[in-house]
C-alpha cells in the first residue's frame, strides 16, 4: 500500500483509523487515553482546516475585488489621460508631467542630391561547350 503524501488523504486515513477505535473501544481499552487524545486533536485539525478553506475562499474573494478595482481604475485613468490631452493639447510638453508622450511628429527624411541610380545589368558568363579530342 502507497503512503498518502496529500493532506486531505493524511486526514482520511486518521479519519478511518479513529472511526476503527471508536467502534472497537471494549477491547481497547488500554489505549482509551490516547484514543481520546487522538480525537481531542482530530477535532482541532478538523477546525484548522475549515479554517484554512475559509481564508483561501476570502483570498480568492479578495483577488477577484481587487482585479474588479484594479480594471475600473485603468479605464478612469485611461478617461483622465484623454482629457488632460484635449485640455493641454497634444504636442504640449506639459503632458510629460502626466507621464504622457508628447507628439513631436515624425522626423523627415533628409533630402538626397544624388540622383537614383539604377542597378548594374546582370552579365552571364559565356558558355563554355565542351570539347571532344579526336
Amino acid at each position: 500500500m502507497a503512503t498518502e503524501t496529500t493532506t486531505k488523504g493524511r486526514i482520511g486515513r486518521l479519519q478511518r483509523l479513529l472511526a476503527r477505535l471508536n467502534g472497537n473501544r471494549e477491547e481497547l481499552q488500554h489505549v482509551e487515553p490516547s484514543r481520546a487524545r487522538l480525537e481531542e486533536v482530530f477535532n482541532q485539525l478538523l477546525q484548522a482546516a475549515d479554517l484554512q478553506a475559509s481564508h483561501t475562499a476570502a483570498k480568492q474573494e479578495a483577488s477577484q475585488k481587487l482585479l474588479a478595482h484594479l480594471t475600473e481604475a485603468e479605464r478612469l485613468a485611461t478617461i483622465l489621460q484623454l482629457a488632460v490631452k484635449h485640455h493641454y493639447g497634444i504636442r504640449s510638453e506639459k503632458l510629460v508631467d502626466f507621464g504622457l508622450k508628447v507628439f513631436r511628429g515624425r522626423p523627415r527624411k533628409p533630402a538626397s542630391t544624388e540622383p537614383p541610380t539604377a542597378p548594374p545589368p546582370e552579365t552571364k558568363p559565356p558558355a563554355t561547350s565542351p570539347t571532344s579530342t579526336p
